[in-house]
């Protein structure tokens, strides 16, 4: 493999298994850690439910301990606790195998630093030049200093009892019934326990039993998917639910009479919350919107804007910030500075059993903006790239017209005078390109993506590529404007 970072994506390693992601990658992956933090000490394997997690898992130990560290194999486990365990056991480095929410047959690898941080870009290049070398065997141990194997069960009980700890209501002010869908998932065992001891009066689990198929549904809890079970939680009398990613760093919130609750209005509840205890920045990616800006500077905090999936290396260069998030994603530094779905789960059970609120009322707080998301997919990664470019150059001359700002970190996010923006960007984990816009009106709105889509359309027929399909969500606050 040549220099260069090719191999790491937004969030890690990630592939279909036996293309992109091997045994054989597994094991050097392992190795070159070993390496690259040198010296002697441990290193955290866990991995998700996928088929093939536990073979890639134990291939992951085998390059650690050939390269002379310690394994500390947590088994099956969620993204998050994984994280929490580098930490705890005092370890080098943390490495999970899991590609989140993605389908059945793709699989990946994430490396964690000694704090819980995934690593930087630049940590991941340096790993991928070690990984290049000509003579991997220069990077083996000796048989004399090779790495013991240690199980580490006990982990993923000890962050359930801190994080309750942290986290457990104060006071109970009213009875909250909650539903949990883990999408047969790492946090199957570990969420529905959480809530319960968190202070929840009662928890419903659905799809809660690991399973690497995913029967329940696509691992990927976006507003589609999760539509038959939000009308079933309200059969059941829940007041919210709460449904996770195949591994748990994401999570996804519906509540009954609002349905499916945009993840801007997630994060502007966790921005006043801890707001209200200190003041200071607060991290969004680019793609969040006007609702938290408008929290956020209610509250008197700022907001500083990073790229999707790399809110670990914002907070890097942001000492002291509040919370770091984006869609599905929050990083509070009081409890690590990792993603953790679970975290939020129990942060907005303990919200609304200290407000003594239903997390509808709670939701409906917070400022709405008609919004939209959608995704157009290609073939492959190279029509993506290649796509992009000619759509970004369309884009700027189409787009731009009465602008007031453009933002370039990540892809093209165009700023107008009302505060609606656009945002077009390559997805970092599939062969998709992502269109997310939001507007002060649902007909400005629907007139931004309306030119948005044209353009795409006008560039493919161009440049002659045809789209494999496009997914759509436009939420226009109906569920939140009926009730308010």
């Amino acid at each position: 493999m040549a220099p260069g970072n090719r191999l790491f994506g937004t969030a890690g390693i990630r592939g279909r298994y036996l293309e992109k992601i091997t045994p054989d990658l597994a094991f050097r992956i392992g190795l070159a850690v070993a390496s690259y933090v040198g010296g002697k000490g441990s290193a955290t394997i866990g991995h998700d439910v996928r088929t093939t997690s536990p073979l890639l898992a134990q291939m992951v130990a085998a390059g650690i301990m050939a390269g002379g560290l310690d394994s500390i194999f947590l088994g099956p486990a969620p993204t998050p606790v994984l994280a929490f365990s580098v930490p705890y056991t005092q370890s080098r480095s943390g490495i999970m195998v899991t590609a989140s929410h993605n389908p059945p047959p793709d699989n990946g690898i994430k490396v964690f630093d000694h704090n819980g941080m995934e690593y930087t870009t630049s940590m991941e290049k340096d790993l991928e030049e070690t990984l290049s070398t000509s003579d991997p065997k220069r990077l083996h141990a000796p048989w004399n200093e090779v790495g013991r194997s240690i199980r580490g069960d006990e982990i993923v009980e000890e962050y359930s009892r801190k994080l309750v700890n942290m986290l457990a209501a104060r006071e109970r002010r009213i009875d909250l019934n909650v539903a949990v869908d883990c999408a047969n998932g790492a946090a199957s065992p570990v969420t529905p326990r959480v809530l319960r001891e968190i202070g929840a009066a009662k928890v419903v689990s659905l799809n809660c039993h690991m399973d690497g198929f995913f029967p329940g549904r696509h691992p990927e809890p976006r507003p589609d998917v999760l539509a038959p079970f939000i009308s079933s939680v309200e059969v059941l009398g829940s007041h919210i639910l709460f449904a996770h990613d195949g591994d748990a760093d994401r999570l996804a919130v519906a509540i009954p009479g609002i349905g499916f609750v945009k993840q801007d209005l997630v994060i502007a509840l966790f921005a006043w919350w801890k707001l209200r205890e200190r003041k200071g920045t607060v991290i969004v990616s680019v793609d969040v919107g006007m609702e938290v800006e408008e929290v956020v500077e209610n509250m008197g905090g700022r907001v500083v804007r990073a790229r999707l999936g790399k809110l670990h290396e914002k907070l890097k260069e942001t000492p002291g910030a509040v919370i770091a998030a984006e869609p599905w994603k929050l990083i509070d530094p009081d409890w690590g500075p990792w993603v953790d779905g679970i975290y939020q789960a129990a942060l907005i059970s303990r919200i609304s059993l200290e407000e003594g609120e239903k997390p509808a009322s709670i939701i409906r707080r917070f400022p709405f903006y008609p919004s939209a998301r959608i995704s157009i997919r290609l073939r492959s990664d190279e029509e993506k790239i290649s796509f992009y470019g000619y759509y970004e150059e369309e884009a700027k001359t189409r787009l731009t017209k009465n602008a007031t700002g453009i933002l370039t970190i990540d892809g093209l996010r165009v700023e107008y005078e009302d505060r609606s923006w656009i945002l077009i960007r390559m997805s970092g984990t599939e062969p998709k390109i992502r269109i997310y816009a939001q507007a002060t009106s649902k007909q400005k709105l629907l007139d931004i993506i309306a030119e948005a889509k044209k353009i795409a359309f006008d560039v493919a027929s161009k440049i002659g590529v045809q789209f494999q399909g496009i997914e759509e969500h436009i939420d226009l606050g109906d569920g939140l404007s009926k009730e308010r």
